[in-house]
């Protein structure tokens, strides 16, 4: 009988040594004083600084990318990924006041090609270096037999830290209080299978189609990596209170608003108060999308929402700007039971 060793059952641990020695320049790229560990390690250290903090909690996260993997297998191009991974997590962790500290991330794979996992890897990178946060650990994974060989799975970890104080839960937002909302660089990490379905199996387009009204080809388009809120919203923290943040994920309006709304009232929402982009109403008008399922599904050019009181909101606006943020107000808070109502202007 042949001898089997694991390299004839699939796995090439060579290669997953040669992708650790490729990807440590982006790794350590992103550590702070605070890291005390290098890269192959059992375990990640991390040494927190608790200077003003009076009851520091520690705040988590994890998610993925779902099916807009499948963007990068069709594009070939695996350096952005890695950051919608980073954006998803970190912009969680945010909405209760969080500053992420650090970060991991999981990488399996069919079979292990270093410089796709590279190029996965220095996405994270840049994800955490937009964010603030060191990537601290992870782990690369060859699974033969388990995914196609040209295929792999992206997941991550978010650790941040927020005084007690200041954490934020929504629990004070109230009657005329505004909702400011922020923009998306596009569709962000979710809805790709409605997306997918839409232009690559019912229109039949490819990822190189030139849709009017999109500046970047379709697939250009779709792949363009999440928004990371980060830096700009805790710099807004520093000088007002922000009553509630909302991350608008999968779920869309209907179902990621209400996370945070107190039981007695409601989010109007007034629609043409923002500039929805186009590669929305292409779907929309492409797949014959209701008004209700797209606000359902997508963010609609609002990747993150603000709730603060009325007569702070200029000033907030002012000092978005400043920080290079178009943000606009998008609603109010009004009388209610837990529920999203859009209105037309």
């Amino acid at each position: 009988m042949e001898k089997i060793t694991y390299s004839s059952a699939g796995v090439d641990v060579e290669e997953g040594q040669r992708a650790v020695d490729l990807m440590k320049q982006h790794v350590r790229g992103t550590f702070t004083p605070q890291v005390l560990t290098d890269i192959g390690g059992f375990g990640g250290l991390f040494k927190l600084d608790l200077v003003g903090m009076k009851e520091p909690i520690l705040v988590s996260g994890t998610d993925g990318v779902g099916t807009k993997l499948k963007l990068a297998f069709m594009m070939n191009q695996h350096d952005t990924i890695g950051e919608d991974c980073v954006a998803m997590c970190v912009n969680d962790i945010l909405c209760q006041g969080a500053q992420p500290l650090f970060f991991l991330d999981y990488i399996a794979t069919g079979k292990l090609k270093a410089e796709n996992i590279t190029e996965i890897v220095k996405g994270v990178a840049n994800g955490c270096k937009k964010s603030g946060c060191s990537l601290i650990g992870g782990e690369t994974a060859e699974m033969p037999g388990f995914y196609s060989e040209d295929e792999y799975d992206v997941a991550g970890f978010a650790v941040g830290i927020v005084d007690q104080s200041k954490l934020i839960t929504g629990k004070n937002i109230g009657v005329g209080d505004v909702i400011i909302g922020l923009p998306s660089s596009g569709i962000h990490s979710n809805g790709y299978s409605l997306v997918r379905k839409l232009f690559f199996e019912v229109i039949k387009l490819s990822v190189d189609t030139k849709l009017k009204g999109l500046e970047k080809t379709l697939g250009e388009e779709l792949l363009t990596p999440t928004r990371i809120y980060v830096k700009p919203v805790l710099e807004l923290l520093k000088q007002m209170e922000i009553k509630g943040i909302v991350h608008i994920t999968g779920g869309g309006f209907f179902e990621n608003i209400p996370r945070i709304l107190p039981q007695n009232v409601n989010a109007k929402i007034q629609l043409g108060s923002w500039e929805v982009p186009p590669i929305f109403k292409l779907i929309q008008e492409m797949g014959n999308v209701t008004q209700e399922e797209m606000y359902k599904t997508f963010n609609m050019g609002v990747g993150m929402m603000l709730v603060m009181k009325a007569n702070e909101a200029e000033q907030a606006l002012e000092l978005l700007s400043k920080l290079g943020e178009k943000a606009t107000i998008i609603g109010e808070i009004t009388e209610g039971q837990k529920q999203v109502v859009l209105c037309q202007k």
